[in-house]
């Protein structure tokens, strides 16, 4: 049995699509919601119910947050699995490239934990940061502008679909995946200039600091701020452009097909709202 966790979010939910049917796969929520299993990691006593029977978990990073309290969250998860006698553990961890964000310890942790499990086999997807990630950073602004601090950096930016496809590939095939990193980022870096091109905006990126300052003052937390600023910085000092990563595993795990359109994914995030 394979169990999906984090199915309310964006990717776990683009997971849970691409095997609804299915009588082998089951879904866990934090919300007791019909044909879920409650997965609760500030709640590690849901996790015994969560997780027997299971033998492949697919594991959706836990969420933003400091990380005392993501790695707490990991750490219950990681333990429960063991204990239930999960055979394979499948974590959506964060690129090669991005071990200068603020966010990247707790993924940088979990990897470690898994690596030191005695009883879980283990695979670790490093995804790219998404697509649809720079409707927030490189969004235009009324005077339709991109003012994000972008620099004259590029992202490889990859659709999020193509990583659920990827995490759909591993996951209900693990054994031919066992102990392996894969990267997975875009092919085609997009800068600042470029997506606001294909909006019809102007690029006029300001610093850092200016972006910190709003940032602080739109009701982020606290911990968001840095998050984002440090976002920014890395795309605009070069290290997010896919050439920092080992290889870019994605089109192998697309079966080898060609990942979608990063930019035309974006316009099309932003043209929704």
């Amino acid at each position: 049995m394979l169990l999906i966790t984090g199915v309310s979010g964006a990717l776990g939910s683009l997971v849970a699509e691409r095997l609804a049917g299915r009588d082998d796969v089951v879904l866990g929520t934090r919300a007791e919601l019909p044909g879920t299993r409650r997965v609760d990691f500030d709640a590690p006593e849901t996790l015994p119910d969560a997780f027997a029977g299971v033998d492949t978990l697919l594991l959706v990073s836990a969420g933003y947050g400091e990380d005392d309290v993501v790695v707490a969250r990991h750490e219950a998860a990681i333990s429960a699995a063991e204990a239930a006698g999960v055979r394979h553990l499948v974590y959506t961890s964060l690129s090669g490239d991005g071990d200068h964000l603020a966010y990247a310890l707790a993924h940088r942790w979990t990897e470690r934990r898994l690596a030191r499990s005695a009883t879980l086999d283990w695979t670790v997807l490093r995804n790219g940061l998404y697509a649809e990630l720079l409707t927030w950073i490189a969004i235009p602004d009324p005077e339709n502008r991109i003012t994000g601090p972008l620099g004259d950096g590029r992202l490889a930016a990859v659709a999020r679909a193509d990583l659920a496809d990827a995490a759909v590939a591993v996951a209900t095939d693990p054994a031919a995946h066992r102990n392996r990193v894969y990267e997975l980022v875009g092919e085609q870096p997009l800068g600042g200039a470029e997506l606001a091109a294909a909006l019809g905006a102007a690029y006029a990126p300001g610093t850092l600091a200016e972006a910190r300052a709003a940032l602080a003052a739109s009701g982020a937390a606290p911990f968001q701020v840095p998050m984002l600023a440090s976002t920014y910085s890395a795309i605009a000092h070069g290290f997010l452009d896919g050439t920092g990563v080992r290889r870019n595993d994605l089109r192998a795990l697309l079966g080898g097909r060609e990942p979608l359109d990063a930019l035309e994914v974006f316009v099309k995030a932003v043209r929704q709202g």
